[in-house]
């Protein structure tokens, strides 16, 4: 698979992917991780630890909180070349998405990784954090696709809009209906959840029954197994598309 730009030497870049639960960081090089952390916020303490034992080229800062561009100002100050990674960003992928300026920047990574890094072109990717996204990617380009509320997200509506329903967990998946209002609620979402996939997975089979359908995300190891032919993608697939996005706004001169 060929790509528009070309890096002559690779370089080790920090990423900062500050996400709704957590803020996680890692050291990539030729899109190898070398190490990662994870807190609740962003610590500058924690870059100069690893600065300590890394040589950084450069970074790169995706928020869904909107906290990027704070925390890039402090990366600028040991770092010579800092990308604020937004939805108009420039990507080695096409998006065809009508509304781009919306579109959230990890939808984008993830798809940059399963394109760029996986060198998978036809896919719906099924990614399971606070919330769930179901994407389309259609011959290297992303196409849009569907939000759903998350595991977790599930159980506190439950809890929080009801008067008397306690507030439960994720468990395995069972094939059977509860026998008391605990397990009711468990398995009217997990296998809620599942049947969601189930309908999208039949949906995109019927266009395209060579489309890929890739897994990723906190709660993916509860659904995966129960996919026909689904993949579950490596848990830096995140890391490896904000380093290639990187990578490829360095080589195009943007930073």
């Amino acid at each position: 698979m060929n790509f528009a730009f070309c890096i002559l030497e690779f370089m080790a870049n920090l990423i900062v992917d500050e996400g709704n639960t957590l803020c996680k960081i890692g050291v990539l090089e030729a899109n190898e991780l070398l190490c990662e952390s994870s807190a609740k916020e962003f610590d500058m303490a924690v870059v100069e630890q690893i600065m300590l034992q890394h040589q950084i080229d450069g970074a790169i800062v995706a928020s869904t909180r909107g906290g990027a561009e704070n925390i890039c100002e402090k990366l600028r100050s040991r770092i010579g070349r800092v990308l604020h990674f937004t939805s108009l960003t420039e990507v080695p992928i096409g998006i065809d998405y009508s509304s781009r300026q919306t579109l959230g920047t990890d939808r984008i990574a993830v798809a940059v990784g399963v394109v760029c890094g996986m060198g998978i072109e036809d896919a719906l990717i099924v990614d399971m954090g606070s919330a769930i996204t179901f994407d389309s990617v259609e011959g290297g380009i992303f196409r849009g696709g569907n939000i759903s509320p998350g595991v977790a997200m599930r159980f506190r509506a439950l809890h929080e809009f009801t008067a008397k329903l306690p507030l439960c967990q994720k468990r395995e998946v069972a094939e059977a209906f509860g026998s008391t209002t605990v397990e009711a609620i468990e398995q009217g979402v997990m296998q809620g959840v599942l049947h969601e996939i189930k309908g999208y997975v039949e949906q995109v089979s019927k266009k395209n029954c060579k489309k890929n359908i890739i897994f990723c995300g906190g709660d993916a190891e509860s659904f995966v197994n129960r996919i026909k032919n689904a993949i579950f993608a490596p848990r830096k697939l995140m890391f490896t598309g904000l380093n290639t996005i990187l990578e490829y706004n360095v080589s195009k001169g943007n930073i």
